[in-house]
């Protein structure tokens, strides 16, 4: 047997060879397909084919903590301020809630340069592979989201699995179309190999090797995929498969409705590079428009117990207040709330929503009774005067 640089192997005379597409895209190849080119080969090509990976293991790119902290670093790329940046990220939402119309609305926007959302876009050509789609149906999508499109929007609505070629059908698209830094795939589940095997590691693993592709080539990839029907309190837990998914993506988006006939839908926005928040979207002539954007912070204020918003209005108009709880229920004629449930509250509330309003929140014991105090931080009113 004789190897040669190229990766190629002779075999009782026969040359094998593994250069050109096979030796570029080698780790990209399904393990069936792999077995299937080499089923006539002796055993120890098997080995060899199987232990490609670490013939190339490199050594442990490390730098040190004092070097990183001093080094001055690009900003990470936003294809849609601070939502999208670039990287690899997941788009779900329940069948036929119109996921599909807000990712043909996005890639138009994006392909003009125009915002979505009052969000700025990084003007790019854009690949949309409508999956599910037809020609015919989109066009039909086309005529009522735009009048005009520039022919910087891709559209396919045929590829390779994952596990098959898909990553070089992106790298061939790319090298057409240099200016792509947007990819939609609709649906991610048309994208992977058909199997009953559901577990992390797969999920995972596919997820990666598209992460991978969207890191090395600075450009997004938005996954498109399907939700759960069990419900669960968190959202994010309603994604169909495996954690594998949203842990191996940057960002997470959900799109809900409360009713499958409700015009409006929230869209849950979490992320390594984003911060937790949601849109109110209601749908209209054919798209998504935006009614309110609340961050996390003012959604624990919309979400907390409506004393808390009335403690913290009564403490900034005051500066300072010291009393029982039962006063301090008087003086905001609150009737219907215990002492007790008032002094919990605070508690429970003082180390998020009181201190980022800057309000010390303590509480102290007297012979005769237990006093709140509550007062606007000292250093905030400093700065002010």
């Amino acid at each position: 047997m004789q190897v040669s640089k190229n990766f190629s192997v002779r075999v009782n005379g026969t040359s094998v060879s593994f250069n050109g597409f096979l030796g570029r895209y080698f780790k990209y190849i399904d393990i069936d397909i792999r077995f299937r080119l080499i089923k006539k080969a002796k055993p120890f090509l098997l080995f060899m084919l199987l232990a490609r990976k670490e013939e190339i293991m490199e050594d442990l790119k490390i730098i040190n903590a004092d070097n990183l902290l001093y080094t001055t670093l690009s900003e990470n790329e936003f294809i849609v301020d601070e939502i999208l940046p670039v990287g690899l990220h997941i788009f779900c939402g329940a069948p036929k809630v119109g996921k599909s119309w807000l990712m043909l609305d996005l890639c138009i926007k994006v392909s003009k340069g125009e915002e979505i959302w009052n969000l700025k876009t990084n003007k790019c050509d854009v690949l949309y592979l409508a999956l599910e789609d037809t020609h015919q149906r989109l066009q039909k999508r086309l005529f009522k989201l735009t009048d005009e499109i520039d022919s910087n929007f891709h559209i396919a609505i045929e590829s390779n699995k994952i596990t098959n070629g898909l990553v070089v059908q992106l790298e061939n698209a790319i090298k057409q179309y240099t200016n792509i830094r947007l990819v939609v795939i609709d649906t991610l589940q048309k994208v992977r190999k058909q199997s009953n095997d559901v577990n992390y590691s797969a999920d995972y693993g596919e997820i990666s090797t598209l992460k991978a592709f969207a890191d090395k080539n600075k450009l997004a990839i938005i996954l498109v995929h399907h939700l759960r029907k069990q419900d669960d309190s968190d959202v994010f837990n309603k994604i169909s498969g495996t954690a594998g998914i949203m842990g191996s993506s940057d960002t997470t988006f959900i799109l809900e409705k409360k009713s499958r006939d409700d015009s409006v839908a929230t869209l849950f926005v979490t992320g390594r590079d984003v911060e937790y928040q949601t849109f109110i979207l209601r749908f209209e002539e054919c798209r998504w428009n935006l009614i309110e954007r609340s961050f996390q912070k003012e959604l624990e204020i919309k979400n907390a117990p409506e004393i808390v918003s009335n403690v913290i209005s009564f403490i900034n108009e005051n500066k300072m207040w010291q009393g029982t709880a039962t006063e301090l229920l008087e003086i905001l004629d609150k009737k219907d709330i215990t002492p007790q449930y008032l002094t919990k509250v605070l508690n429970e509330y003082s180390k998020t929503i009181l201190l980022d309003n800057k309000i010390i929140f303590t509480t102290s014991r007297t012979s005769t009774a237990r006093l709140v105090t509550l007062k606007k931080d000292i250093d905030e009113l400093t700065e002010r005067s």
